[in-house]
């Protein structure tokens, strides 16, 4: 299939080399001229602009927005609908917030344009390892883009078969499914990253207590200077922890187990508190999810070996880069 991509940074890029790689054709833009060209160069048909892209894809057109939530892609989505004809697709794989997409999947609709979000998970890594998709948007659409989505996902690979799993969508076992209507992909990738949030709090929590238990003042033969990066790496081996953040984990302590090439510094992208406010609305607990969200708030006033550990974690899987010469706030 053809496809539009806007957005060559850190996953469009390499969402439109892993399409190519496996058959598809691209028309790819980004306001940084060297983006589009390094995508040329690799196989892409490139465009001077949205207007050039539009006129370069073959109705019905079907148009992936890879930017950053807010104004640059709401603003990117308007210029497309003026640019685009009934029974075009407006495809968005940023972390938009899920009530944008029912918005915009309503006003798109007046003007007979399908609107589709696909919360993207995989970061960096997606060129090889493939995208996990949590997709939202009319059911035959999502169907028509099926030869997409199934590319892009990452296969079964070798995660164990869940057993019992009859009459469930099969799509989920590839690493993607069709979620629901417009606003379900982007809500369920929402939480998702709300989860993430707590999992990685969790590691950087219990890796700081273990750092901690040789510190002065502890009783004769109660202290323990512990190899962190050993335990990074015994525990990714058939321990019930174990998980791909670990993975980057003992990746980033094997180079230096103090990490000193971070400051702890961590920000937020913002689905964290998105998720807290629908667990809000919803009146549902969640203690350990808003405690995560708060614990990034505080890092940026006072940093610990745990905030540390977050900022490697993030590094490893999405390319994140601490702010530079950040001073803790008095």
């Amino acid at each position: 299939m053809q496809l539009g991509i806007i957005g060559l940074g850190r996953m469009g890029g390499n969402i439109a080399r892993r399409l190519m790689k496996n058959g598809h054709s691209t028309v790819v833009y980004d306001r940084a001229a060297q983006a589009t060209q390094a995508l040329v160069t690799d196989g892409s048909v490139g465009a001077s602009d949205l207007a050039d892209l539009v006129s370069k894809l073959t109705p019905p057109r079907a148009v992936w927005v890879m930017l950053p939530a807010g104004a640059i892609t709401e603003g990117t989505i308007n210029t497309l609908v003026g640019l685009m004809s009934p029974g075009d697709v407006i495809i968005d794989g940023g972390n938009t917030n899920w009530k944008d997409d029912v918005r915009r999947a309503k006003s798109l609709a007046a003007k007979g344009l399908d609107y589709i979000d696909v919360g993207t998970s995989g970061g960096v890594w997606g060129l090889d390892r493939g995208y996990c998709m949590m997709i939202g948007g009319k059911t035959e659409t999502v169907a028509r883009l099926d030869p997409i989505f199934s590319t892009l996902a990452p296969g079964i690979g070798n995660v164990p078969r869940t057993p019992n799993r009859e009459g469930h969508d099969p799509r989920a076992e590839q690493g993607y499914i069709h979620a629901g209507p417009p606003g379900a992909g982007h809500f369920v990738k929402m939480v998702h990253n709300g989860i993430e949030y707590g999992l990685m709090q969790a590691y950087a929590e219990g890796f700081d207590i273990l750092r901690s238990a040789n510190n002065e003042g502890r009783a004769e033969g109660e202290s323990f200077d512990f190899d962190m990066a050993d335990i990074a790496e015994v525990w990714r081996r058939g321990s019930v922890v174990t998980s791909w953040l670990l993975d980057l984990t003992a990746s980033a302590m094997a180079v230096d187990a103090d990490l000193t090439e971070y400051s702890g510094f961590v920000e937020d992208s913002g689905e964290g508190r998105w998720t807290i406010e629908a667990a809000i609305d919803q009146a549902v607990p969640a203690e350990v999810l808003t405690a995560a969200l708060y614990t990034r708030f505080r890092s940026r006033q006072e940093h610990t070996y745990a905030e540390k550990i977050l900022s490697a974690m993030r590094k490893g899987f999405g390319g994140h880069v601490e702010p530079k010469n950040v001073e803790p706030k008095a």
